[in-house]
Parts: structure tokens; C-alpha cells; sequence
């Protein structure tokens, strides 16, 4: 049995989640998410403790036991408490700065890139070289995190692009460092 899908999900006060047949609707103080459930789990409600069963020992429901789980967690945190990635801009020169809703990045191209957000997105940057993403929906903003990384990925010989806050770079030792 799955240890992720044994586990109660615990709902706040402030949090209503409603179920109707695979539909899952949370509605909280930071707004609304729903997502549709596959048809091999069950979802219930008892109190202010939500469980996610099997409905049979298939492979397939045995597969998506524990993701269902962790999809209704984080939906009711997202509308709780919500969000947030954190990327760094290193590199002489590179800088980050929101017009709008939209982020644009100078990181040695030869024009800035524009990056537009999707709806519930915010984008927030301090210092010119931290960006901050924050929403609701874990995967929405983690993707959004990923699209941004992607424009400039750290490089392994300085160590310039774009970067999750406290992400490694393996660097190595350039043409000099051959002794």
C-alpha cells in the first residue's frame, strides 16, 4: 500500500473543499483550484480530513494512489498559503525588471527577452537579480520557474545564467585547469 496515499490530507478552517464524483474543488482566501481525479481513486471527506482510497488493487490504481494524494494536498495548501520559486541571475550585466504583469530579462543576448505569465502568476523581482514566482498551483509555478530558467542556464565554466536559489553548479576547470 502507498505511504503517500494512506496519508489524511488535514483541511483548514478557512479552506472549503467540495467533491462531486472525481471533480475536486478547493476554494480558499488566496482563490480557487479543481482538477478532475482518475477514476481508480476515491476521494472522501470526513470532518476536516480528507482520505484517497483505491477502488480496486489494479496497477493503475495502485499508480495513482499516492499522486492523487499529493495532487488534493497541494491544492488546499496553494489555496492557503500558496507558492513561491525563487531564481537568481548571476553574471556581469545580467539583470531582471517586471513592466506590467510581464518579466523582461537582459542576460547577454543581443535584445531582452520578454517573458508573459500566465493567469494567477505573479512575478515579482528584487535587486535586479532575484525573481521571485508565486501562485496558487504548485505545477503551474514550477513550470513558469522552469520556463525562466530556461532563457539562460548556468553554464558550467563561470557559473553565469539563471538559477533556482541555492541550486549547485557543478563547475568545471576550463582549457588552464589541465596541469
Amino acid at each position: 500500500m502507498s505511504r503517500i496515499g494512506r496519508r489524511p490530507i488535514s483541511v483548514p478552517a478557512k479552506v472549503n473543499l467540495n467533491i462531486d464524483g472525481q471533480r475536486v474543488t478547493v476554494k480558499g482566501p488566496k482563490g480557487e483550484l479543481s482538477r478532475e481525479l482518475p477514476a481508480e481513486v476515491l476521494v472522501e471527506q470526513e470532518g476536516e480530513m480528507v482520505t484517497v482510497a483505491r477502488r480496486d488493487e489494479s496497477r493503475n490504481a495502485r499508480q495513482r494512489h499516492g499522486l492523487s494524494r499529493t495532487l488534493v494536498a497541494n491544492m488546499v495548501e496553494g489555496v492557503s498559503q500558496g507558492f513561491e520559486k525563487r531564481l537568481e541571475i548571476q553574471g556581469v550585466g545580467y539583470r531582471a525588471q517586471v513592466q506590467g504583469r510581464n518579466l523582461i530579462l537582459n542576460v547577454g543576448y543581443s535584445k531582452p527577452v520578454e517573458i508573459k505569465p500566465p493567469e494567477g502568476i505573479n512575478l515579482a523581482v528584487e535587486n535586479n537579480t532575484n525573481v521571485i514566482v508565486s501562485g496558487i498551483d504548485k505545477e503551474i509555478v514550477g513550470n513558469m520557474a522552469a520556463r525562466i530558467r530556461a532563457v539562460r542556464p548556468p553554464e558550467p565554466y563561470k557559473g553565469k545564467g539563471i538559477r533556482y536559489a541555492g541550486e549547485q553548479v557543478r563547475r568545471k576547470a576550463g582549457k588552464s585547469g589541465k596541469k
